[in-house]
């Protein structure tokens, strides 16, 4: 993958402590060293790769530039209190074009099903009641109580739910809010829905609204988690940035510099060192050691607490945590370039698609689709468009493969994606200039995620966002961000928790929080 000249990793170790070592510049862990270095204090981070972002990087190839993971994103409103991605830019004094895309998804479900999501909350329930005309009252009812739990979101400054003094204020300040959000904290999407919704289809239809993004179904998924997606899409909107996702992490480690932090590339962490229980420093895979008074994981908690720590002293609490929670699939990636031709002058940016309702949490059931280049046409070459296919799967199928299999797997795989993908966008094989396919095992080598996951999701239906852990962790001085703490998944949803960490950092190094 091409990118930016990677800066070295420093021949010396031990020479001064940190305020804080962030291990991984994914989103979750940009935003809290930027919260922490625009609160004085001294930062470092550290990360495996050649450029920042995680998921949410990028690679170049043959004039293209794509995304690693989903195009899009949440929090770049310019009101209210959720438009976390544009308030952590303006935190260390940068900021980012971006597009503002007019249809958040386009379904195309059984049944012939289907449904734009526009920005324009009305038309919206609009569309959808035009096809389920007799639950019209029930879907208002349903996606009006989401907008209850955004407002009180978004009445809110969001910060360490960990951190009583922010608790006391708010309540405080906002006592409706913060009392309407602890009624929905044990709550999940689908007992909200059923409340309303009697339609068998109308249901399926809330499942794959909750499962496009939290990639579980909707009775597995939060309702706060729901609130926050279903009504920010209409309020603050979908909005791309212009570069390409990338650029969000690009501004970040600008901003994190001009701060006084700094980044470190080809940085990976191989072991977090302790002193008696408390973290203390971490090692790296050359030798290097690093010393801070607090350590932030951006890992996932599989990686943190079974490789960076020892396997056999994993804490209860997460013990606990891993009965109740289990990785999510990977994703079979399939990058494509095409010719602009394939692509109808008035096609959507973002699509699903499903031909089967009992196959969407299956592996490979569910095919999310970008065109990103319809919002920037300069990631592609001109006359071009890229294809970002992304599909769930699970690592197990990729295992203990040859070279020459591996290829033939991935290979049949494309051509069972792109065979899907004509029905929507005929001749799309035709118009192929580019290719390229990701893997579970692509995104667990450059990634450097367990299995490839893409976070935590519920091995059973739990009370709502009530079982996620918060930032700080049972290793006194270790904390824990990204999108295996409260709230979960998503941009936007790391970036909250990247905010709750650093607050909460701030205070126990005695900060100005």
């Amino acid at each position: 993958m091409s990118a930016v000249a990677p800066a070295a990793v420093a021949a010396t170790s031990g020479q001064r402590e940190y305020d804080a070592i962030v291990i991984g510049s994914g989103i979750g862990g940009l935003v809290t060293a930027t919260q922490l270095a625009a609160k004085g204090a001294s930062v470092l981070v550290l990360e495996r790769y050649l450029i920042p972002g995680g998921s949410a990087g990028y690679f170049e190839r043959a004039g293209y530039r794509f995304d690693v993971g989903a195009s899009m994103i949440f929090g770049f409103g310019t009101e209210g209190t959720t438009n976390l991605l544009a308030r952590a830019l303006d935190a260390v004094g940068v900021s980012l074009e971006t597009i503002p895309d007019p249809v958040q998804i386009h379904y195309h479900l059984p049944n012939d099903l289907s449904v734009r999501v526009h920005r324009d909350y009305k038309r919206f329930l609009q569309e959808l009641g035009d096809r389920f005309p007799r639950e019209r009252t029930g879907i208002r009812r349903f996606y009006d109580e989401c907008w209850r739990v955004f407002e009180c979101l978004n009445a809110m400054e969001l910060l360490s739910l960990e951190e009583p003094r922010y608790l006391t204020r708010v309540f405080f300040q906002h006592p409706l809010a913060c009392l309407g959000l602890a009624r929905y904290l044990p709550q999940n999407a689908g007992d909200l829905a059923r409340r309303y919704i009697r339609d068998p289809e109308l249901l399926r239809f809330i499942d794959i609204e909750c499962y496009c993004w939290s990639v579980v179904p909707a009775d597995m998924t939060p309702a706060i988690n729901a609130g926050m997606v279903f009504s920010d899409r209409h309020y603050g909107g979908i909005n791309y940035p212009k570069g390409g996702v990338g650029q969000i992490a690009q501004k970040l480690v600008a901003g994190l510099e001009a701060a006084g932090g700094k980044i470190l590339y080809k940085a990976r962490v191989t072991q977090i060192l302790q002193e008696g229980k408390r973290a203390v420093g971490v090692r790296l895979a050359d030798g290097s050691e690093f010393l801070g008074r607090r350590i932030v994981s951006n890992a996932t908690r599989w990686d943190t607490f079974e490789k960076l720590l020892p396997a056999s002293a994993l804490p209860g609490r997460e013990r606990r945590w891993q009965q109740r929670y289990q990785k999510s699939p990977s994703f079979l990636s399939l990058h494509l370039g095409v010719k602009a031709d394939v692509v109808p002058p008035n096609a959507d940016c973002h699509h699903i698609l499903l031909d089967d309702w009992a196959q969407m949490e299956s592996s490979e059931g569910t095919i999310f689709l970008s065109i990103p280049t319809l919002l920037d046409p300069d990631l592609a070459p001109a006359g071009h468009h890229i294809f970002h296919t992304f599909t769930p799967t699970w690592i197990d199928g990729w295992q203990n493969l040859s070279p020459s299999e591996y290829q033939r797997k991935k290979d049949f795989a494309a051509e069972r994606l792109i065979a899907r993908l004509e029905r929507v966008f005929p001749g799309l094989e035709a118009g192929l200039d580019y290719q390229e396919v990701g893997t579970p095992r692509t995104h667990r080598r450059f990634l450097g995620r367990a299995d490839g996951t893409y976070g935590p999701i519920p091995r059973r239906k739990l009370l709502g966002l009530l079982g996620m852990p918060f930032n700080r962790t049972a290793v006194p001085g270790l904390y824990c961000v990204g999108d295996s703490t409260f709230p979960g998944q998503g941009l936007n949803a790391v970036a909250f928790s990247g905010f709750a960490c650093a607050h909460r950092i701030a205070v126990d190094l005695g900060l100005k929080a």
